[in-house]
């Protein structure tokens, strides 16, 4: 994917023109200025995508450097995290640089799934708290479960007197709710939807230092549905999950929805919870038929401090692979690889030898411990296994016909 940058942008559904910062790739400081990595590059970013066995591509990412207020960000690293981070010790450009890796994964259609892909990472950068008032009075015109809502992280601008900056969760609410404000104009978001999620990795190295290297990394995740992002320890090769999924069964979401709206859960003969009898995702974009019934573009937004060399690599994957393998065989798979791009070819290759046949999608982003993995393969005996079992009915299954 090509952003094009400091140029005009037309949003496809609303009508103004915006500025965009955004770049395809980082900047890193050099003596005397600084030099362009492209995010594209197979060691920098590794993306693979599969339609699958699918007649339709619904799988979507993007992937972007944005530029955001310092101002916002040193806010939003002390309130997470207690730090008191200077931009002024970095400069402006660089202190303003984030990264900012989306997943989406379209049911119903692709539509919102390719909205997302084009105009997400726009949104997420232009988004102002002046426009709060606007989406929160859209969101109430819903009905339904959002009459007792409160705005959750956008509530103290409300009002539209509040001066204080935005918190990056802050900014993924309304741009999540943004999202479902434009896609109102057009029909096919009645019944066409998207999981996302979003991971924002800031650097707060001084000097600045990117991504992959930082030895010190603010990670926000802003996440609806059951795109997975998950963190490799370079310690033994552990996982650590930013995400859970929002299924209607879930603890988190069935709390939330039966003391908003009681029970409209359905499980069908195959054993499938389905809310409404329709959807298996109970936090989405789009789909805005389901949205007075608690279906909410809120995300849920995790952050964590990271010691970058305690980290191997950020891996972001569709439920077309979270469905088939586990979150410690999902890392596994890409510990060892050369670099990004073969470790996200792993886990998808891996995935449809054991008959993955959806759409699938795998981000995989190193940070500074990447290849300084220690410690056993602890899947390896179970990925043997499940391949000879896959073969075993691949065979039969041959033989029966």
């Amino acid at each position: 994917m090509a952003y094009r940058c400091l140029k005009p942008v037309r949003h496809a559904f609303p009508n103004f023109w915006r500025i965009a910062k955004y770049h395809d790739y980082v900047r890193v400081a050099s003596n005397g200025g600084s030099i362009r990595v492209p995010l594209a590059s197979p060691k920098v970013i590794g993306v693979v995508n599969s339609r699958g066995n699918r007649s339709h591509q619904e799988d979507f990412y993007g992937f972007a450097t944005l530029s955001l207020n310092p101002e916002e960000l040193r806010q939003s690293v002390k309130r997470a995290h207690g730090i008191d981070w200077d931009p002024n010790l970095v400069g402006d450009v660089l202190a303003r640089q984030v990264l900012f890796v989306g997943i989406y994964d379209g049911h119903g259609g692709s539509a919102v799934a390719q909205y997302l892909r084009q105009e997400l990472h726009g949104l997420f950068e232009s988004v102002d708290k002046s426009a709060i008032p606007d989406v929160f009075a859209w969101v109430k015109e819903i009905g339904g479960y959002f009459k007792r809502f409160k705005g959750g992280a956008i509530a103290p601008w409300i009002e539209g007197n509040n001066e204080a900056e935005l918190t990056l969760e802050a900014r993924a609410t309304l741009t999540f709710f943004e999202v479902d404000k434009n896609l109102s104009v057009d029909h096919t978001a009645q019944s066409c939807g998207a999981t996302a999620s979003v991971a924002i990795l800031h650097s707060l190295d001084v000097p600045s230092t990117p991504f992959f290297c930082a030895e010190r990394l603010a990670l926000t995740v802003a996440h609806c549905g059951d795109t997975r992002v998950l963190l490799c320890s370079t310690h033994n090769g552990q996982v650590f999950p930013m995400t859970e999924n929002h299924h209607a069964d879930a603890h988190i979401e069935s709390i939330r929805l039966r003391r908003m709206m009681g029970s409209s859960l359905i499980t069908d003969s195959f054993g499938e919870s389905r809310w409404m009898g329709a959807l298996a995702n109970t936090r989405c974009l789009g789909d805005l038929r389901y949205k007075k019934y608690g279906v909410t573009p809120e995300p849920e937004v995790r952050t964590k401090l990271l010691n970058g060399k305690e980290w191997a690599f950020l891996v972001l994957v569709s439920d077309g692979i979270s469905s088939i393998l586990s979150d410690a065989e999902i890392v596994d798979l890409a510990r060892g690889a050369n670099d990004p791009k073969s470790a996200a070819e792993r886990i998808l290759s891996f995935s449809e030898e054991l008959g993955g046949d959806d759409n699938a999608t795998a981000i995989v982003v190193p940070l500074a411990g990447w290849g300084k993995v220690v410690g056993p393969d602890s899947t390896k005996d179970l990925r043997e296994y499940r391949r000879r079992q896959a073969g075993e009915s691949f065979l039969s299954l041959r033989d029966c016909n």
